[in-house]
């Protein structure tokens, strides 16, 4: 990467901050990233009353905070938050831009990099800096068929996105400390050409996918949209949280929230319960560090039986119908 830019930046999205963790996890990567090329780790914070997310973020590694607070920033507004990125990296020149994969995050990625004119890779699942120097990301291909490993040589910033989970973030340590500095607002914003007037949360699961100790997963081996359905009141009864393969989320059986894999989500659970999955690598590839499998397949050789700690030869539906009833029978 070129001398004069000895910056990895991260933006710091702390929209609900205690479920969705990818800007930790992104600042973990960074560092890990900047050991390699001497670089110092910089999260961007624009916002009102910030000092809780600086706060937490230096607590996470940050070597630099870079804080626009202003009441005209309460509210995330993608016209204003792209002006402000852009002309903080035409004046400070950072290496790398990294993004979380959200839906504002992707967002905002893909018109800053247009603005500044640069490259920008998609939904990454690795990010590393190779023999020579390089820094390479690595994202899904062909419907999530092959990892491709993408460079960005002839401009800068390199810009990413990545998915939430799939890096593991630092722990917190109170006692960092890091350079903190306050920008102010520019006075050249343009005005939102979107108003928003209110916002209503939809009723979503209990804790993210990504987050959950306990996952129940469902492939195409559960035979039908009907029976799949009862995972989620397996789930229910398990406090787990529910993922599907690709074949299942594109036969409609399950919302595309809930895709696990190259092309879906990264999962890190306690225990994983798998119920109809072969265990195809772009389904496999979404598994981080799990302490505990058990696998339900009629195929005893399926790579997600050999997996297992525990495989159980039989019908998926028929083992989750036992087990519903064998819960509730339990819970009375």
């Amino acid at each position: 990467m070129a001398e004069a830019a000895k910056s990895i930046w991260v933006f710091g999205d702390y929209r609900n901050y205690f479920q969705n963790r990818v800007t930790l996890q992104l600042i973990a990567r960074a560092k890990e990233l900047a050991r390699q090329d001497e670089a110092r780790v910089c999260v961007l914070v624009f916002g009102h009353k910030t000092g809780q997310w600086v706060h937490e973020y230096v607590a996470h590694g940050a070597d630099v905070v870079y804080v626009m607070d202003h009441v005209n920033l309460s509210k995330y507004q993608i016209e204003t938050f792209t002006r402000i990125l852009v002309g903080l990296a035409n004046e400070y020149k950072p290496g790398i831009i990294l993004v979380g994969a959200t839906g504002f995050g992707k967002e905002l990625a893909a018109r800053t990099a247009r603005e500044l004119g640069t490259g920008l890779t998609a939904d990454c699942v690795d990010l590393f800096i190779n023999e020579k120097g390089e820094f390479v990301q690595t994202a899904p291909a062909f419907g999530g068929n092959l990892l491709a490993e993408i460079l960005i040589p002839k401009h800068s910033p390199k810009m990413a996105t990545v998915r939430p989970g799939t890096f593991q973030e630092l722990p917190h340590d109170e006692k960092r400390t890091a350079q903190v500095i306050e920008l102010p607002l520019p006075q050249d914003l343009p005005p939102e050409r979107v108003i928003r007037k209110s916002i209503e949360r939809l009723p979503h699961r209990a804790q993210s996918l990504e987050q959950a100790k306990v996952v129940v997963l469902g492939g195409r081996g559960m035979g039908s949209k009907k029976k799949f359905k009862n995972l989620l009141e397996l789930a229910r009864l398990l406090r787990a949280e529910v993922g599907a393969t690709r074949p299942v989320v594109h036969a409609n059986w399950a919302e595309e929230d809930m895709l696990v894999g190259q092309a879906g989500k990264n999962i890190k659970p306690k225990i994983l319960f798998s119920f109809g999955i072969s265990g195809a690598i772009q389904h496999t590839a979404g598994f981080g560090d799990i302490d505990f499998i058990v696998a339900v397949n009629k195929n005893p050789v399926a790579q997600m039986m050999q997996m297992a700690d525990v495989a159980i030869q039989a019908d998926a539906n028929q083992v989750c119908l036992a087990m519903i009833r064998e819960l509730k029978e339990r819970l009375k």
